[in-house]
């Protein structure tokens, strides 16, 4: 962790399933200060009681009020932009809220870090917005539009360096169906499924800390990262969960909720065209063509049409056995099933 070594780490909604991970992941480091940015004291409080270390500060305020956030930005080296409304009903039902956190108020934050000189800032977005079709995914592209755009203003040159994440399912991450239909099977049943043959990519929350620092450590202004993830249907998924709880509960079809898809796109074909293979991810770069718009219509690109996009339908994808191999890397997995101490409270059912 030399890199951090003696820097100053500001998490916006810290007190998230990401920012936990990542609190598990840099607290023994070297790093000088972990500052925590949410609008929830509640868990704000929690979390402080249960850390008690000097190096977590806590920092009360709301992305969409530039002011709060610069309050936490003065002396940040990097920051991990993670504040946002994920869940898809919500954002169905009140899109304008979506907007004004996932879209106004990453616009304050970049602005904030850029005025305040900050090293490196990483956005975190999600599959979700690859060909969106519901309002989060809508105000998740536009985020990292907005992202982009700035990176690409501030260019190789800038003082600032901006750049994004995107990731698919973060398995048992909070609000996830994992904890619920562990809870479900612990009561007897039924397991309440969508769409037996609805993909998503599976990734824990160690794979998206991964993520984030590869950003952090290879990314340029504009860039776009995506790690390569094995993908389940549901129906593999709630099966590997019933054998490793020995439960019997019936498995109920309740059909699609409005705003989901059959399965989700972590690349698209048109940024597949321009995608670097560096391994275990790809680096898509930013569009560093400028607003004369003849080119976009006399300079097209014949190879896109043959590209397929990287979806959870065409990704390697887990059998029963594979999805119980990577269920238990979850922390309250093992420790449901008795394979760890417990270290957070019961009633806790998620990483």
């Amino acid at each position: 962790m030399s890199i951090f070594k003696d820097k100053v780490l500001l998490l916006t909604g810290g007190t998230g399933s990401f920012g936990n991970a990542v609190l598990r992941r840099f607290l023994d480091s070297d790093i000088a200060e972990i500052r925590i940015f949410s609008r929830d004291e509640k868990k704000q409080d929690d979390m402080r009681h249960r850390l008690q270390s000097p190096k977590v500060k806590f920092y009360i305020g709301d992305v969409r009020d530039k002011r709060s956030v610069d309050g936490a930005m003065q002396g940040v080296d990097y920051v991990f932009h993670a504040a946002a409304l994920k869940q898809v009903p919500s954002c169905e039902f009140f899109p304008m809220q979506a907007v004004r956190t996932n879209v106004l108020g990453t616009e304050n934050v970049l602005d904030s870090a850029i005025e305040h000189g900050v090293k490196n800032v990483v956005v975190l977005s999600t599959d979700k917005a690859a060909y969106p079709i519901n309002a989060m995914g809508i105000s998740k592209a536009m985020m990292e539009k907005v992202a982009i755009a700035k990176g690409r203003a501030l260019g190789d040159k800038g003082t600032t360096t901006i750049c994004c994440t995107r990731y698919g399912n973060v398995m048992a991450s909070r609000g996830s169906v994992i904890p619920l239909w562990v809870e479900q099977i612990k009561a007897g049943g039924p397991v309440t499924v969508t769409d037996p043959h609805m993909t998503r990519f599976m990734m824990t929350l160690d794979d998206a800390v991964d993520l984030v620092l590869y950003a952090f450590q290879h990314g340029r202004n504009g860039d776009l990262f995506v790690q390569k993830a094995p993908a389940a249907t549901l129906s593999v998924l709630a099966d590997a969960l019933k054998e490793l709880y020995r439960s019997e509960a019936e498995v109920k079809v309740i059909g699609t909720r409005h705003g989901e898809k059959l399965y989700e796109t972590l690349v698209t074909r048109e940024e597949m065209a321009k995608a670097q293979d560096m391994g275990d991810y790809y680096r898509i770069p930013c569009d560093t063509r400028d607003l004369n718009y003849d080119k976009y219509f006399i300079e097209g690109n014949e190879e896109i049409s043959r590209i397929e996009d990287y979806h959870s339908h065409n990704t390697r994808r887990l059998d029963v056995a594979g999805m119980k191999e990577l269920l238990l890397r979850l922390r309250f997995i093992r420790e449901d099933l008795g394979l760890q101490s417990v270290e957070v409270a019961s009633e806790i059912k998620c990483e």
